[in-house]
């Protein structure tokens, strides 16, 4: 391939994951932990203590229809698993943001609060999908839309930058003294090998956060303003009348039964009811075969009020061909297939896509070093230098310290406030800029080794909160010895421990690293009353650079 053309190519991946890279990382790391996100909710939910017999669906409707009226509008049903009870949901009014549950305690009596029950799970899907960006979740999507398709320009350039030398450099690793040529071997090792995984993740990730621009575009210049009302005649709710005429419902049970009646292995997961008690409700029935691969499973409509089955183009196996051919494409995104072996490695997967962006990043600042020698001139760090490492080590460890501590707070929160997830976002926040603030102030080197303890900390909370929760209940949160709520609190040690040992390497560095680095202190502080060395393009030098540093450059 031609000098020039391999020279655009990585003008374009460096640019595009510079621009990108530090969004993405949050996306990638806050996306493997939703991997797991049911047991992270399990493990930040209070014990209800309720029954989980699947026939006291109906009496949980019947009570919370008698106490809050108004949820008959429109109402979600999850069903019980074999550690959650079965829960109903449901909000005011269509513009309320508030999320009210109802469940049945071990009395039988119904018990109704604001929904955190599964907040948690919510909440790190949140970030995932807005890179924690402080804006609405709708705006914050469209942002990531536009994010990941930079991100898939960055891919494929990258691709054709190593094409040349995939034979030779592919699986090379080469631990060396020379840090540059090890993380590079590292970056292109893990982007190549995860080439597929993020090429599917990068094209469904812009489908899913652009298709309201992308619907509005075809519904100005394709369907002339007519596209909302094609989309609700052809939906799941198409042709189908409202009657607000009283008529009981028929039971829960009735109604997967009609369902599995017209698909034996659909499995019913929940059921979402519009205009409950009367003659015209619908209910969606929502659940998995476990023979097909598809987003979120699928549904079918049925009536509520006679269980007569209206709709079964959304079951898997009444699918049409098209989308039956989409669907798998799509469901690849959310590793929500194959059992734990797909889950682990779609977890493992995603922090290898964060250490992918996080390198490249690293890559950038220090590449720069022997473009300098290479013209000649002395190696200097500006300020431009400084305050992109400062932002990558901010970034980073901002993201992963916030939802840590956001997490482990749930527990302590329960009880205290009204609105757990607000005070979830805003400690998410708070911790995240002050990470990032920090950074800035101690520099990108001191701030790498500082905050990586402070990361083994936020994962360390986790079992701690736990082990303080067996040892003094009476303090608020609560202790769970379940396996679930056992096996997070076991990663979390583990991803404690890991964050000690990134510490000590990257104090390491610092210490043993050539000095002109940016991820070096001995070059940052020149003695008192020396002059600041400046280079020929009137820029600060940095001081301490060796022979024997150019190996690293």
């Amino acid at each position: 391939m031609r000098g020039e053309i391999l020279r655009l190519y990585k003008s374009v991946h460096t640019w595009t994951g510079i621009v990108t890279g530090m969004l993405l990382f949050v996306c990638f790391y806050a996306g493997a932990l939703t991997v797991f996100a049911e047991p992270l909710s399990h493990w930040a939910s209070p014990p209800t203590g309720g029954s989980i017999a699947t026939e006291d669906a109906d009496r949980l409707i019947e009570k919370t229809l008698a106490a809050r009226p108004e949820a008959a509008k429109d109402f979600t049903l999850r069903l019980a698993t074999a550690n959650e009870p079965a829960r109903l949901t449901w909000r005011k009014s269509r513009n309320d943001d508030v999320v009210w549950s109802a469940t049945l305690g071990a009395d039988g009596e119904l018990r109704t609060e604001r929904s955190n029950a599964f907040g948690v799970g919510a909440f790190v899907d949140s970030i995932h999908r807005t890179a924690g960006l402080p804006l609405d979740r709708e705006t914050g999507t469209t942002v990531m839309g536009v994010v990941s398709a930079v991100y898939a320009l960055a891919l494929v350039s990258g691709l054709m930058l190593v094409l040349p030398s995939i034979a030779k450099d592919f699986l090379a690793l080469r631990l060396t003294a020379n840090l540059k040529r090890m993380w590079l071997d590292a970056h292109n090792l893990v982007g190549v090998a995860s080439f597929p995984f993020h090429l599917v993740i990068a094209l469904t990730a812009v489908v899913f956060g652009l298709h309201e621009p992308i619907y509005d575009a075809l519904d100005h210049v394709v369907y002339d303003g007519r596209l909302p009302t094609i989309m609700r005649s052809t939906g799941p709710f198409g042709g189908a009348k409202r009657d607000e005429q009283k008529a009981p419902m028929k039971k829960v049970a009735e109604l997967a039964a009609a369902v599995e009646s017209v698909s034996p292995q659909f499995s019913p997961i929940s059921l979402h009811y519009r205009d409950a008690d009367t003659r015209g409700a619908l209910v969606r029935v929502v659940g998995e075969d476990p023979r097909f691969l598809s987003r979120g499973g699928g549904f079918a409509v049925v009536r509520g009020a006679t269980g007569e089955v209206v709709n079964v183009d959304y079951l898997p196996e009444k699918q049409s061909g098209w989308t039956a051919a989409v669907s798998p494409f799509f469901a690849l995104h959310f590793g929500s297939y194959g059992g734990e072996p797909v889950r682990w490695a779609y977890f493992f997967l995603g922090l290898a896509g964060a250490f992918l962006f996080y390198s490249g990043n690293l890559l950038w600042i220090e590449s720069r070093r022997r473009t300098v020698r290479r013209h000649g001139e002395q190696v200097m760090q500006t300020t431009a230098s400084r305050l992109m490492a400062a932002a990558s080590i901010g970034v980073c460890s901002g993201c992963v310290c916030a939802l840590s501590f956001a997490i482990a707070s749930t527990k302590w929160l329960y009880g205290h406030v009204e609105d757990v997830e607000a005070w979830r976002h805003g400690i998410y926040h708070a911790v995240f800029f002050g990470v990032l603030a920090f950074a800035f102030l101690r520099g990108a080197a001191r701030a790498g080794i500082e905050l990586a303890y402070v990361a083994a900390v936020g994962a360390l909370s986790l079992p701690l909160t736990s082990a303080v929760a067996l040892a003094e209940p009476s303090l608020g949160p609560w202790a769970a010895a379940d396996p679930i709520s056992v096996g997070v609190d076991i990663v979390a040690l583990c991803a404690a421990l890991c964050f000690v040992a990134m510490a000590r390497v990257t104090a390491r560095r610092v210490e043993l690293g050539p000095s002109d680095s940016v991820w070096s202190t001995r070059g940052q502080e020149p003695a008192p009353g020396s002059a600041i060395p400046v280079s020929s393009s009137g820029c600060a030098v940095a001081v301490g650079a060796g022979e024997g540093d150019d190996i690293h450059g």
